[in-house]
């Protein structure tokens, strides 16, 4: 059995241009898999933006609104989807916050948040 530590336990602001009142926390780094917690605060954006890998994502708490591609819907506790590569994405609250999974599927060289 082999452990890893966590590579970023702390909680930190995504700062990219168009990401308002979103917090990161990276959980494992491997070969073909980034996990990472978001934790979206009432009227948070991550902006509209395309990943060059799939990315399963998960809510586990809360409630806001997802985008893929020219398609928006309500997103909320214990709902999932798939964002396929390339595809913009995108992922924000209203009044209520919200706390996701993010599986990011990357090459060997790939990151994530």
């Amino acid at each position: 059995m082999q452990f890893g530590a966590n590579p970023r336990p702390e909680w930190y602001a995504v700062e990219r241009d168009g990401c308002e009142g979103v917090q990161a926390r990276l959980l494992m780094q491997g070969p073909g898999l980034v996990a990472i917690m978001l934790r979206f605060a009432p009227h948070a954006t991550i902006d509209l933006h395309a990943a060059p890998h799939a990315i399963d994502v998960v809510c586990i708490e809360g409630a806001g609104f997802v985008r893929v591609g020219h398609e928006t819907a309500p997103f909320a506790d214990g709902q999932s989807v798939r964002w396929p590569m390339g595809a913009p994405h995108q992922l924000w609250t209203s009044g209520t916050p919200m706390t996701t999974l993010m599986l990011e599927h990357v090459s060997a060289h790939g990151s994530g948040l």
